[in-house]
């Protein structure tokens, strides 16, 4: 009994459940075919690539479209048709049956011929190109295997190609060689040369040839496969080389793969360099523990020389496959289009190759949705049945239902591309099951935008649970995806409940500044002290907001926000803002101090009062102000020093107001700090100042050796030594003694050093004038008297004359060089001399 209905289509390959994709994938052929099966049973199947031939078991043979419509019928015989042949262009059809009768008759012509043979005809073979007219030759296989050529007249002349080897039970013909089967093994014919070129004997002969018949296919013109119980053999018709034949055949035949298989084999077909074997299958039935007939497989295997590698396997659901036997089953192939046919006698399977739209429907089975997305990306141009959106989606809601919502969030972004429908879509669904979260760092934000609504549902999920996130979206997202006022508004909203949230406050201020309401985002930085306060000042030029926060500015960040006043005092005045630190000193001190430092003019109104602040607060930067301040009241700034008694700053004015004397006295007496007074002293260069420090030094011996040590240099040294009391005891006396000497010592050898230099350079620029002055000069035809101003050489050179060359290159004749007043021979030039431009002596007399 059939285990399916005749209605079910076969998927009918054995789905199993591992993860080897199938390469073949099956249907039933329907239509017409089903209608004949259901009264008849197919006996054998011939495809061409236009249309189908099918002949059953009641003598009729119908042509069929691809789709299984019947397009014509013939009725051939009462009997099984045993064989349909046909020429390659499909227009001769030869058909033979049990009963004896062979036919060979045009499709589309009156051509035909009728032959009845006593006995059962089991094969017929046209020739490939019977269309010509002098390929009018068909073979018949019954105990004899038969060549019939049309000859003379029309008439069909018969030659017996084999015989004496039990029947003929299959025949092909490819091209010129003939191969067929008979119960001894398989033979090959050479047309050409009418010679048979090889026998190929069957590998197991207890297998009965009528139960298992030998299956035969040609691969292309040389290449024959054999199928025989459960061996295969692929042989290769090949030339033989002229110096090996002989008596022997032009050609010969060589076995290039043989191997076994598991079960028994009922056809074959080639599929580019692989094969494919359609199985007998015999099982022990569990039940009733005989044999039985089990389901056909389908394999597809790659030939190895000595064995095979299988590539696929499926088991087959034909309809009747527990009463059928090996030689129930064919299989028929289509070369142009990798279709195979799997004939039963109440089914036809057709396989196909697996296209990518196949692919992507198995990868969607198995669930594997991104590699499905990547094939139909990369097919997309091929694909017909899938559309990569659809799988897209299909890939998303897969990540839901498991609960990869982030995964499913990032993929919307590469699938849902600029589609705001499907966005606003997936963004409900995600909001359905409580992850708004999850899409929200996905959204578009530019090209394309959603509905406003989308952005705000977000963000109120976010201001309900998450403050962070909430600020964080605030400050991703560009101000004009949403409604400001009323997210605005939901925040003051939640800042009721909780008034110094930092982070809502945060994010009102921006808010607030993409509303354009910078004042009151500037109040809530200020009042945070954040960070992007300057820089919120800058970008949107707030300086007229902030003329009444500077103390707040100030108070955040003192340095900040002076730079930001001094970079922008055209827009708030050093007035305004001094006026506005009034009641902050130590805030206007570090203004003052730093405008001072950029511009010791721009605010010399207010000197006066930055002494005070720099007393009060900045000690160390009071004499560098005192010292660069031209604008400074010296007598305030002394009153105020002397009040603190502050003596450097007091010695300092002290001696730029000219009273050096109290100055010095000042260091003497408050500081007691001899090093400094010298230094003082030095600097003032005055000798009444000397002698002030000498006479307050004299009684005091620390100070006499400091005097010592530095006043050899700039006063003398007996001027102290000659003060000294006798019997003082003096502090390292000595060594301020030899220090003196040193001194001395040094300052005379610097003195003979100065002088050997002056002389030996003296002497060198008196050499080099003198080597200067030696040198002879050009007088030529060109140079002319600087008196007369005529040429100083005369036209006739036979001629004595007299000429006079200074040496600042003027020239004369000495007849024209006025006479001397003085008692001195020496002459000087009077162009020269008049111009007091150098001595002009040493004349130099040419005669000629």
């Amino acid at each position: 009994q059939e285990t399916r209905s005749n209605e079910e289509s076969t998927d009918e390959s054995e789905e199993d459940e591992s993860e080897e994709e199938p390469k073949l994938k099956y249907e039933r052929l329907s239509n017409g075919v089903t209608e004949i099966l259901q009264k008849d049973a197919a006996s054998c199947m011939t495809v061409h690539e236009k249309f189908l031939a099918l002949g059953t078991h009641y003598g009729k043979v119908y042509l069929l479209d691809v789709q299984g419509n019947i397009t014509q019928k013939f009725d051939v015989s009462p009997v099984k048709i045993n064989q349909i042949s046909l020429d390659e262009s499909g227009e001769h059809m030869g058909v033979c049956s049990e009963d004896g009768k062979v036919q060979v008759f045009g499709l589309y012509s009156a051509e035909e011929f009728h032959e009845t043979f006593d006995c059962p005809i089991k094969i017929v073979a046209v020739h490939p190109q019977f269309v010509r007219s002098h390929c009018k030759q068909f073979v018949t296989g019954g105990k004899k295997l038969l060549l019939y050529e049309r000859g003379w007249m029309n008439r069909w002349k018969p030659s017996v190609l084999h015989e004496g080897e039990g029947n003929i039970r299959n025949v092909k013909w490819r091209g010129h060689l003939i191969a067929w089967a008979n119960n001894m093994g398989v033979k090959i014919l050479d047309m050409i040369s009418k010679q048979r070129i090889t026998n190929v004997p069957r590998d197991d002969i207890s297998l009965r040839p009528d139960m298992y018949p030998c299956s035969l296919c040609w691969k292309d013109n040389l290449t024959l496969i054999i199928g025989w119980g459960n061996s295969v053999k692929i042989c290769s018709v090949k030339e033989r080389h002229a110096s090996e034949m002989r008596d022997l055949p032009n050609r010969y035949v060589e076995i290039v793969f043989q191997f076994d298989t598991e079960f028994y084999i009922s056809g074959l077909a080639p599929l580019c360099d692989q094969l494919v074997i359609l199985s007998y299958v015999k099982e022990i039935s569990e039940k009733m523990e005989v044999e039985c007939c089990a389901r056909p497989r389908l394999d597809i295997v790659q030939p190895l020389p000595e064995s095979c590698e299988e590539i696929s396997s499926d088991a087959l659901t034909v309809r009747g496959f527990q009463e059928n036997e090996c030689r129930d089953y064919h299989l028929e192939y289509s070369e142009g289009e990798s279709l195979f046919y799997i004939i039963s006698p109440r089914d036809v399977v057709v396989a196909k190759e697996r296209d990518q739209d196949d692919h992507i429907d198995w990868l969607l089975e198995k669930k594997k949705y991104e590699e499905a997305l990547m094939a139909a990306e990369i097919s997309q141009k091929t694909i017909k049945k899938h559309k990569i959106l659809d799988i897209g989606l299909a890939y998303i809601n897969h990540l839901v239902e498991k609960g990869e919502y982030d995964l499913a969030a990032r993929k919307c972004q590469k699938i849902l591309g600029k589609n705001t429908e499907l966005w606003e879509f997936e963004v409900y669904k995600f909001k359905e099951i409580g992850q708004l979260k999850a899409i929200s760092p996905y959204l578009p934000r530019r090209d394309p935008v959603l509905k406003p609504l989308i952005y705000e549902m977000v963000l109120h999920e976010f201001l309900e649970s998450d403050y962070e996130g909430f600020a964080t979206l605030i400050k991703e997202w560009p101000g004009d995806l949403y409604n400001n006022t009323i997210i605005v508004q939901a925040v003051v909203d939640h800042l009721k409940k909780d008034p110094q949230n930092r982070t809502l406050l945060r994010t009102l201020a921006e808010l607030y500044t993409y509303d354009q309401r910078y004042g009151r985002a500037l109040e809530i930085y200020l009042t945070l002290r954040h960070k992007d306060v300057f820089q919120l000042i800058h970008k949107h030029n707030l300086f007229s907001s902030i003329r009444d926060k500077i103390v707040l500015l100030m108070d955040f960040d003192s340095e900040k926000a002076v730079d930001m006043l001094l970079d922008n005092e055209d827009k708030i005045s050093i007035d305004r803002v001094v006026e506005e630190l009034e009641n902050r000193p130590e805030l206007q001190h570090v203004y003052l101090h730093k405008l001072f430092k950029r511009d010791h003019h721009k605010g010399q109104r207010y000197h006066e009062k930055q002494i005070s602040l720099y007393a009060e607060y900045d000690r160390p930067n009071l004499l560098p102000f005192l010292r660069d301040s031209t604008h400074c009241p010296l007598e305030k700034a002394l009153e105020i020093c002397q009040q603190r008694n502050f003596v450097e700053e007091t010695v300092y004015l002290l001696s730029r107001m000219g009273n050096s004397r109290s100055a010095l006295k000042m260091i003497m007496e408050e500081l007691q700090d001899v090093d400094k007074a010298i230094e003082f002293a030095k600097e003032q260069d005055d000798g009444e100042l000397w002698e002030d420090l000498i006479l307050y030094s004299i009684d005091k011996p620390p100070f006499i050796t400091g005097l010592l040590n530095n006043i050899g240099t700039h006063v003398d040294p007996i001027l102290l030594i000659h003060r000294i009391k006798e019997g003082m005891e003096i502090p390292n006396l000595r060594d301020s003694l030899v220090k003196i000497l040193q001194d001395y010592n040094l300052q005379i050898l610097l003195r003979e050093g100065c002088k050997k230099i002056l002389v030996a350079d003296s002497l060198s620029l008196l050499k080099k004038m003198h080597r200067t002055q030696m040198k002879g000069v050009l007088v030529d035809e060109e140079n002319i008297c600087e008196s007369c101003l005529s040429p100083v050489l005369p036209s006739d050179a036979s001629k004595s004359f007299n000429v006079v060359v200074f040496h600042c290159r003027h020239m004369f004749h000495k007849e024209c060089l006025p006479v001397s007043n003085t008692v001195s021979p020496v002459q000087f030039c009077n162009i020269c001399s008049a111009k007091h431009r150098g001595p002009g002596s040493a004349i130099l007399e040419m005669k000629k």
